[in-house]
């Protein structure tokens, strides 16, 4: 016995037409498998004057909110509209009386995500959002119901396709970011304006959706660090694959312990990683469970049939269960003191320095910096966040009186040595510290030899030695191993 289920559209853009056509086009299956028809009421439309590819029935669209909201045959509401308003407030409008919501919308759902739980719980409705990350990839229904039984320990992956499009021509052909986004966007794979996607934003909605299901604790969007792609230069991708590395604009999320540190940015990784090989416009997650060990998900995360498939997927969960879906919801936010700041992150750096080509020059990384008000409170801030990011958050700094021909007053700058942990060892000659770098506040005759008022201006500058940072990076016990070329040795540090 088929059963019909009446339902509505905010929205009819590419993806609700590729529901129309699913719909229309897969009726007699759908039946078939499920023993449900499903009669689309109403269509909401901004005009209806534009002229469409649909050929929808006479009645069908509506430029009236309402006739999609206040009628009560409609008990299923597919929104499609995107971005924050008014998405967000129709949703809300259509879970308050009573009916279920499926949704695309990474953006109304990352930010106000509480607000439309709660009005989905009061009113008994579900709620459905497949297909607000990564299309076709069935990630959201894994994390909700198939994996619950795993303690997530990190989550992260590609799921930007426009931004993946891009690096992918600029890594196979060497172009510069600005010629291939230009192509993408003649080609209908990046926005007019691609703010959103190539400034990591896109991405970073959705990691606070995945974020949140994993570590069952509500990440906000806010505390998700964005970096896009738009500094990305052909030769750093060059360099990187000199290096065996793959650059890719990744959403990472890590959990350690009661720890959370959620982040989106251009991140190198290894060309033997599953990630290094996802090409073109589409989406890959990677992610680690303590029972399901490491698994990955790959597929199409956009486009108009893509994700039509998804939002009928949760279509069909709603129709066939006809129970709410509240299992993925997330009751509270994780506390703000679980969330690592960007400052007490762990990580590995890549670093390209444009120099003279003469013996030398790369003994030393030097910064200077001058402005109004500059002060050595603004040099002893600078140089401990560098070391504390580069060598880690235990570090401890130790400044000392020097001289030094350009700056006035100058200072050595030592480290706990990474050898013995402060304890005295051989390498810090017992000392427990090791000398890394010098600086101090920029003489005010260099200032005025660089046409800068002094009386106004003020800067600090430094110098570390390279060889330095490594031996203390890596507990390397004598500086002299760097200059021998022991292969032995250097082949460690790949």
């Amino acid at each position: 016995m088929e059963r019909t289920i009446t339902i509505g559209f905010l929205g009819c853009g590419n993806v609700g037409g590729g529901v129309w056509k699913l719909l229309n086009g897969f009726a007699d299956d759908i039946a078939h498998r499920t023993g449900l028809r499903f009669s689309i009421k109403r269509v909401l439309v901004r005009s209806l004057a534009k002229k469409r590819d649909i050929d929808f029935p006479e009645g069908v669209l509506t430029d009236r909110v309402e006739d999609v909201l206040d009628d009560p045959e409609i008990s299923i509401v597919l929104e499609f509209l995107g971005g924050e308003e008014p998405a967000h407030q129709w949703i809300t409008l259509a879970l308050e009386r009573g009916k279920t919501v499926v949704t695309a919308n990474k953006v109304a759902f990352a930010l106000h995500w509480h607000e439309l739980q709660k009005a989905a719980k009061q009113s008994g409705a579900g709620l459905y959002y497949e297909a607000a990350v990564c299309g076709a990839i069935p990630i959201i229904h894994t994390l909700e119901e198939s994996l619950q039984a795993n303690r997530i320990s990190y989550i992260y992956g590609i799921v930007n396709g426009t931004t993946n499009y891009i690096l992918t021509r600029m890594s196979k052909e060497g172009a510069e970011y600005a010629d291939v986004l230009a192509d993408a966007q003649r080609l209908g794979l990046a926005e007019p304006d691609p703010a959103s996607d190539v400034e990591g934003l896109d991405a970073a909605y959705k990691l606070s959706i995945l974020a949140s299901l994993a570590f069952h604790g509500r990440v906000p969007f806010e505390n998700v660090y964005v970096e896009g792609i738009t500094q990305v230069q052909a030769e750093d991708i060059r360099c990187g694959q000199e290096l065996g590395y793959t650059l890719k604009l990744l959403a990472i999320a890590k959990r350690n312990g009661l720890k959370v540190e959620t982040r989106v940015h251009p991140t190198f990784i290894r060309n033997d990683h599953p990630l290094a090989n996802i090409s073109g416009a589409f989406n890959a997650v990677f992610l680690h469970g303590h029972a399901c060990g490491e698994m990955m998900f790959m597929g199409r995360g956009a486009g108009d049939l893509p994700t039509a498939g998804a939002v009928l997927g949760d279509l069909l969960a709603v129709a066939r269960d006809g129970r709410p879906n509240n299992t993925g919801f997330v009751s509270k936010e994780l506390p703000k003191a679980s969330i690592v700041p960007p400052e007490e992150w762990r990580s590995c750096y890549y670093v390209r320095v444009m120099v003279q080509d003469a013996p030398g020059v790369l003994r030393d990384l030097s910064g200077c910096m001058a402005a109004e008000g500059i002060s050595m409170a603004h040099l002893r801030g600078t140089l401990t966040a560098f070391v504390r990011a580069v060598f880690g958050a235990e570090t401890q700094v130790r400044f000392r009186p020097s001289f030094f021909p350009f700056t006035e007053p100058s200072t050595e700058v030592d480290l706990t040595c990474a050898a013995c942990h402060g304890k005295g060892c051989r390498v810090c000659k017992g000392t427990g510290w090791i000398e890394v770098l010098g600086g101090g506040m920029v003489n005010p005759k260099v200032l005025e030899m660089c046409g800068i008022d002094s009386s106004v201006y003020s800067g600090f500058a430094f110098g570390i030695g390279l060889e330095r940072i490594a031996m203390q990076r890596y507990s390397i016990p004598d500086m002299r191993l760097l200059y021998e070329g022991d292969l032995r040795f250097l082949g460690q540090f790949r």
